[in-house]
């Protein structure tokens, strides 16, 4: 009983911090929307970086926590180039072409990736249910791209830099699970982070040009998505990822385009079109469509057993 008392205690803890994350994700959606006429993609990026790299780095030396084992490096790179750097600057850009619920519908095909990049590179196979999931979703990005097109390519450029930000974010999760074997959440978020600041330091001369011209609101949010959505969530997220599958973590993150579309309402006054919604609702059941088991059918009882 005991055993059991503190696995549940384990599971409560990851769902809080896995409920924590959605939020701040979700918020962080409406918070780049918000910027993206002061910041440039890269500029932006690097600002939310470097902000959380200071918080996550005083941490560390007031908790006095080592560096991370040589084992872990490997994911901790790659997650920091794929997801820290390449995600948030793909996110940043396709923003500037769509709205915060569009993006977080297109960028929620991201557990999908994970799915089949841990078929492929975990050797967990392709099974039907997952091929299938991906045509439903793709379909229902290609509704959400001519849904938003209106004849131009800017908007069908935002879907597709953010299809680039979802692949970035499942393929930086896989890379991030087998760190957590060798580091504690901390020190793979943090130095996760730093590798991410480094890929985004090429647009420091476009951020110290732009923050003189930006309203205190755009550097506040920039301040925010720092602190919070990267430093916090983040943090929580490699938290409950250490104790659960990467798969599963995935799929917790079903509910931040709900939550964004109902921010950007109450925030932005934004709320995608009903072809956008179609379409968003179309890559979220493909994501569902995946992760169903195909039934078992019962085998009949032999004699004598």
């Amino acid at each position: 009983m005991d055993q059991t008392a503190g696995e549940s205690r384990t599971d409560q803890r990851a769902l809080v911090a896995a409920g924590v994350t959605v939020v701040m994700w979700a918020s962080a959606f409406v918070s780049i929307r918000a910027s993206a006429d002061h910041f440039g993609p890269g500029a932006l990026a690097l600002g939310r970086l470097a902000t959380a790299s200071v918080a996550l780095g005083i941490v560390l030396l007031v908790k006095r926590v080592p560096l991370p084992p040589r084992q872990a490096w490997p994911g901790i790179l790659a997650s920091g180039v794929l997801w820290f750097g390449l995600y948030m600057v793909a996110l940043n850009w396709g923003e500037q072409g769509v709205d915060a619920g569009t993006a977080a519908m297109v960028v929620n095909i991201g557990p999908l990736v994970i799915a089949l990049l841990s078929g492929w590179l975990l050797k967990e196979g392709f099974p039907p249910m997952l091929l299938a999931g991906m045509a439903v979703s793709f379909a229902g990005a290609a509704v959400v791209g001519m849904s938003t097109s209106k004849g131009g390519g800017s908007s069908l450029t935002g879907v597709l830099l953010c299809l680039v930000a979802a692949l970035a974010y499942g393929a930086g999760v896989v890379s991030q699970k087998p760190a957590l074997r060798y580091a504690n959440p901390l020190q793979v978020t943090t130095y996760g982070c730093f590798v991410g600041t480094a890929c985004t330091l090429p647009f420091a001369g476009q951020l110290l040009r732009q923050i003189p011209e930006a309203p205190l609101t755009a550097t506040l949010n920039m301040v925010y998505l720092g602190l919070f959505p990267t430093a916090l969530a983040f943090t929580t997220w490699t938290y409950a990822l250490s104790r659960t599958t990467a798969g599963k973590m995935g799929a917790t993150t079903y509910a931040v385009p709900a939550v964004v579309v109902l921010v950007a309402w109450i925030v932005l006054d934004e709320v995608p079109g009903w072809w956008t919604l179609l379409g968003g609702a179309i890559c979220l059941a493909g994501v569902a469509v995946s992760r169903r088991r195909p039934r078992q059918v019962p085998q009949p009882a032999q004699a004598g057993k």
